[in-house]
């Protein structure tokens, strides 16, 4: 069935135009008219891609972790209102029995949700450092191996789109080896790698930073670490939690500035609490408690974030002064060529019809999600 949209402001991956763009079922066709289609009026609304969320645990208290249908299918109806269209459900650092039950859940439901698409996981650990493990528990943290890797995969290794990986420790280069000939996108991230570790990590197959700052090895003027790696490699992807609780936006400008227009990546690392008002909530078996703004441990480290995509698009314009196209494409067209998912994330013929709709706000007043109106 065609679509015909109009009077929308269209987003591309390099302008804005004000055309008719037609849909055929789950597919763009262009921008052009149509007698037979079904008319939908944008209204003067800007039309964009949906927005690709690589990096989530949870919303609206529902978490990954929960391996149940019913806390999937709620993420997957609450990030489609914040303009998330596909997203990978991310896996705590926990035991590999928890793990490979969460694997089996999403193996088990993910083309059942009705909201915001599953398009693979994304486990975070358990392979990690345990001097940055930040909110992960030390205590399932272990040795990285294909074998303990295709342990927690639990038979669903087709669902690994992304992992994150410390890859200063023993056995961590065989492994991003292993993901990458795989396609695995592999992060480096919660790691205490040099800055020469960090290169060859990207020899290895490594092409991303997991929330660049957070949890990783700083920039120091005789130490590049982690941070001065992605800032000058224009071979990684670099995560962005753009909420204004885990990188001021000065510093948030600067890796901006530093990183090529293609390779920034906004992401959430949302957890439960996201969506949820003011009190106490968890993250892998730990108490968070939200209160201004902010997630937290009880010993005060902070724990994922409680920020909406259509909010950090919205801050990326409004704190690292560029334009709406470079925000829309920090969350939509980046993330998905980080996966290789070249029939994502943009508004191109041949693409997917995963289109939002929103105001100057960047409120989001409709989804489509396969060319069908959701929200």
């Amino acid at each position: 069935m065609k679509t015909l949209i109009r009077n929308g402001k269209i987003i591309l991956e390099d302008e804005i135009i004000e055309s008719d763009l037609l849909i055929d079922d789950d597919k763009i066709l262009g921008f052009q008219n149509s007698d037979d289609a079904k008319v939908i009026d944008a209204h003067g609304l800007y039309v964009s891609p949906g927005f690709i969320d690589v990096h989530t645990h949870g919303r609206k208290g529902a978490d990954t972790m929960d391996a149940t249908k019913e806390s999937l299918e709620i993420m997957s109806r609450e990030h489609l209102k914040t303009g998330v269209t596909s997203f990978l459900p991310t896996t705590m650092t926990m035991p590999i029995e928890d793990v490979a039950r969460a694997m089996d859940a999403i193996g088990q439901y993910k083309d059942e949700v009705t909201g915001a698409k599953i398009i693979g996981v994304h486990l975070e650990g358990p392979f990690i450092s345990a001097k940055y493990k930040g909110a992960q528990p030390e205590s399932a943290i272990i040795a990285p191996s294909i074998e303990n890797y295709k342990a927690l995969c639990h038979g669903h290794e087709e669902l690994v789109k992304k992992m994150t990986i410390a890859p200063e420790r023993e056995g961590a280069l065989e492994l991003i080896d292993y993901l990458a000939k795989h396609e695995v996108s592999v992060s480096v991230g919660h790691s205490n790698a040099t800055f020469e570790e960090t290169v060859k990590a990207i020899h290895y197959g490594a092409n991303s930073t997991t929330h660049t700052y957070n949890a990783m090895t700083p920039l120091h003027h005789r130490e590049p670490g982690i941070v001065g790696t992605a800032m000058l490699n224009q071979r990684l992807y670099a995560e962005l939690i753009l909420d204004g609780k885990h990188v001021k936006w000065p510093s948030a400008r600067v890796l901006a500035e530093m990183k090529d227009d293609d390779k920034l990546v906004l992401v959430t690392d949302s957890l439960e609490a996201a969506g949820m008002p003011v009190g106490e909530y968890m993250l892998g078996g730990q108490k968070v408690f939200v209160k201004d703004g902010r997630a937290e441990l009880e010993n005060g480290t902070i724990a994922g974030s409680i920020a909406g995509m259509n909010e950090e698009v919205r801050h990326a314009v409004e704190h690292l002064n560029v334009s709406l196209v470079k925000a829309v494409n920090y969350a939509s067209r980046n993330p998905a060529d980080s996966l290789n998912r070249k029939d994502l994330g943009r508004i191109a013929p041949g693409a997917k019809a995963d289109l939002i709709f929103f105001n100057a706000n960047i409120d989001i007043m409709h989804a489509m999600v396969d060319g069908i109106v959701k929200f």
